[in-house]
C-alpha cells in the first residue's frame, strides 16, 4: 500500500512508523504540510496516489483543517475529521465523554472572569483551569487560591485570543501521583503505561517517569466506550484511578508499576495525534508493528467496500 504520512516536522514517533512501513515495503508519500496548498475541488497531487494519509500535524489547526480536505477528497484519513475536530478541543472532548456515559472530571465553562471565578469557588480549592486547546500541559494551572484564581484569570482575558476568554474549569481528581495512557486503534488497546511524577502533571513531555501497565476489565470497557465517543481511530486515551492514594501505589508495587485496586477510572482526555515513542521504549509491545498492522487492516477492508 502507498500511505500518504501528513506532517510538519519528523519526530521520533513518525521515524518509527516510517521504519516499519518501509521494513514491509509499503510505499511512502511524505507530505509536508506547510508547503501544501488545498484547494476546494482538485486535490494536490501529492494525494493522488495514496491508499491511506496518516495524519501526523503538530499544530491543532492544520490537524483539523487538512484532514477536512483530505476527507472531502474522498482519501481515507487517520484520523478522520470528525474524530480530529472532537479530540482537539476539550470542551468537545468533555461533552463527547459525558454523552457516550464515561465517567469524566466534572468541567464548567464560563466565558467571562466573573463567571468563572463562581464556577472556581463552587469547585473549591484546588481545581484545574485549562486551556480548551493546547496539549503537553502546557498553559494548565492548578488553582490553589482565590488570589491565585483572580490573578490567573485576569491574565487570560488579557492575552487576546478569543480561546482565552473560553474558560474551562474543572475539578481536581487526586490521583496516586500517576495517569494511565493507553494506545488504541478503534477502542482496542495496543499497549498502557502509567506516567508517575511528583508533579501535579504526569505528562511523558513534563518529564514523567513511565512503566508500563496492565489493564483490568473496567479500564478496557472505558478505553473502547472512549474511543466510540469520538469516532474511533488511532487514539490516545488518557485514565486516572480513582479511590487509590499514592501511599497505596507504593505499598503495593514498591518502585515498580503495580497499584492496589482503583474503585474505578476516570477519562479525562481522549487524543488525536497520539505520540507513542515513549510506550514503545516502556513495554514489551512493538507498537509502531501494531499501528501498521491495524492500517493494512483498513486499507484491505477499504479495498473490499469499493471492489
Amino acid at each position: 500500500m502507498n500511505v500518504g504520512i501528513l506532517y510538519s516536522r519528523i519526530r521520533r514517533d513518525e521515524k518509527l512508523l516510517l521504519s516499519e512501513l518501509r521494513e514491509r515495503d509499503h510505499e511512502v508519500t511524505k507530505i509536508d504540510v506547510r508547503k501544501q496548498r488545498f484547494n476546494v475541488s482538485e486535490p494536490p497531487a501529492a494525494f493522488g496516489d495514496v491508499d491511506v494519509v496518516v495524519d501526523r500535524c503538530l499544530a491543532t489547526s492544520r490537524s483539523v483543517y487538512a484532514t477536512k480536505f483530505v476527507d472531502a477528497y474522498d482519501v481515507p484519513v487517520v484520523n478522520d475529521p470528525t474524530t480530529a475536530e472532537v479530540c482537539s478541543d476539550k470542551v468537545k472532548n468533555s461533552l463527547a465523554l459525558e454523552a457516550a456515559g464515561v465517567p469524566t472530571p466534572n468541567t464548567d465553562v464560563a466565558f467571562t472572569k466573573d463567571a468563572a471565578m463562581e464556577s472556581i469557588e463552587d469547585f473549591g480549592y484546588p481545581c484545574v483551569l485549562k486551556p480548551v486547546v493546547g496539549s503537553w500541559g502546557r498553559l494548565m494551572a492548578k488553582i490553589d487560591s482565590r488570589s491565585a484564581a483572580e490573578a490567573i484569570l485576569e491574565h487570560k482575558e488579557t492575552l487576546g485570543h478569543y480561546e482565552h476568554k473560553v474558560f474551562y474549569v474543572q475539578e481536581f481528581v487526586e490521583k496516586p501521583g500517576r495517569d494511565i495512557r493507553v494506545l488504541a486503534t478503534d477502542g482496542q488497546p495496543v499497549a498502557a503505561m502509567v506516567r508517575s511524577s511528583d508533579h501535579w502533571l504526569t505528562n511523558a513531555a513534563k518529564g514523567a517517569k513511565t512503566d508500563p501497565f496492565e489493564l483490568d476489565d473496567r479500564a478496557l470497557e472505558l478505553v473502547e466506550k472512549a474511543s466510540e465517543a469520538v469516532d474511533g481511530g488511532l487514539l490516545g486515551v488518557d485514565l486516572m484511578e480513582v479511590g487509590v492514594s499514592q501511599d497505596d501505589t507504593q505499598a503495593a508495587s514498591g518502585d515498580g508499576p503495580g497499584a492496589g485496586t482503583p474503585e474505578d477510572y476516570t477519562v479525562h482526555e481522549v487524543n488525536h495525534t497520539v505520540e507513542f515513542k515513549a510506550l514503545d521504549e516502556v513495554t514489551d509491545v512493538d507498537v509502531p508493528a501494531r499501528v501498521v498492522d491495524w492500517l493494512e487492516a483498513k486499507v484491505e477492508a477499504e479495498a473490499e467496500v469499493t471492489a
